[in-house]
């Protein structure tokens, strides 16, 4: 009976090492995308012309592509994996690390992400910036962001998400160097707002709120320009979750109701904040910024 407890104990201690050893994305879950059925038939074609393309002419280029397709789908692990194989034939190329590493931060593996960021990070001092092309473009076929400032934002995303405000901050002071556009400067300025807030620099943020001025022109972040509407006193909280107020009590923006729940909590009122972030939780935008950023609040 002593053997047989002993060989019980000995395959446990086993099991357990093994689980340690396996890497924060092998072990973390993978929550598909609720894609209606003409746009997952419209991705998964696209996705077989990347695998066609990137068989012809593995480049760099299509290896990318290959891998933000199959992120589209839903396939994170798989898109992490192609990429991770990339960066051994392209280990100098920036955009690798920053793929994969918002991939890392969809399955909530921040260190994973902080280390790519920061290896992009360093890849690319020095050297101009270029135009990222968008996967899935805006109304107006115009790409709002380029490889260095989705770099910066993403590395001061992956920080704020662990709660490390003061290196998030300093990402997102980088980012507003290279925030070139309304869209880009309208994130960059609400994250950062956000960071100096729930890092308790209260001053700090309403001057970084301040310089900001709302009566711009956006082509996709309407949700943030409406976010800093709102903690300048322009717009109401109220007001705002009437316009995302979904189905079953849910959300109909994660990332619109993120900050009003954060609004909420910076004047006070917790009871309200926790209400919509769990709303927000209950709901299927599970690989958005706002519905990890709401989760990560009751952890």
């Amino acid at each position: 009976m002593k053997t047989a407890a002993f060989a019980l104990v000995a395959i446990c201690l086993l099991l357990a090492s093994h689980t340690a050893a396996q890497s924060c994305y092998e072990q973390a879950k993978e929550v598909k995308p609720d894609l209606p059925a003409d746009v997952r038939h419209e991705y998964s074609l696209k996705l077989e012309l990347a695998g066609r393309d990137f068989v012809i002419s593995p480049t760099a280029d299509n290896a990318i592509w290959y891998a933000r397709r199959k992120g589209y789908l839903g396939h994170y692990k798989d898109a992490i994996e192609a990429l991770t194989i990339s960066i051994e034939k392209f280990p100098n190329d920036a955009r690798m690390y920053r793929h994969r590493g918002h991939r890392y931060i969809t399955l909530r593996c921040f260190d994973d992400a902080i280390k790519d960021f920061e290896k992009a990070a360093k890849l690319i001092k020095g050297k101009p910036d270029e135009v990222e092309p968008d996967g899935l473009p805006n109304a107006k076929n115009i790409p709002t962001s380029t490889l260095q400032s989705n770099i910066w934002y993403h590395l001061g995303l992956a920080y704020y998400l662990k709660g490390d405000y003061k290196n998030a901050q300093k990402a997102y002071n980088e980012c507003q160097l290279v925030s070139k556009n309304n869209d880009m400067k309208a994130a960059t300025t609400y994250w950062q707002y956000m960071t100096l807030r729930r890092a308790g620099r209260r001053g700090d943020a309403v001057k970084v709120l301040n310089r900001f001025k709302t009566d711009i022109e956006v082509i996709e972040n309407t949700d943030y320009l409406n976010l800093l509407k709102l903690n300048k006193g322009e717009v109401k909280a109220e007001d705002l979750l009437k316009t995302i107020q979904g189905e079953a009590n849910t959300l109909g923006s994660a990332s619109l109701g993120y900050g009003i729940g954060n609004y909420f909590l910076y004047n006070g009122d917790t009871e309200k904040a926790l209400t919509v972030f769990k709303k927000i939780t209950e709901g299927n935008q599970w690989a958005s910024f706002g519905y990890i950023a709401a989760e990560r609040e009751f952890q």
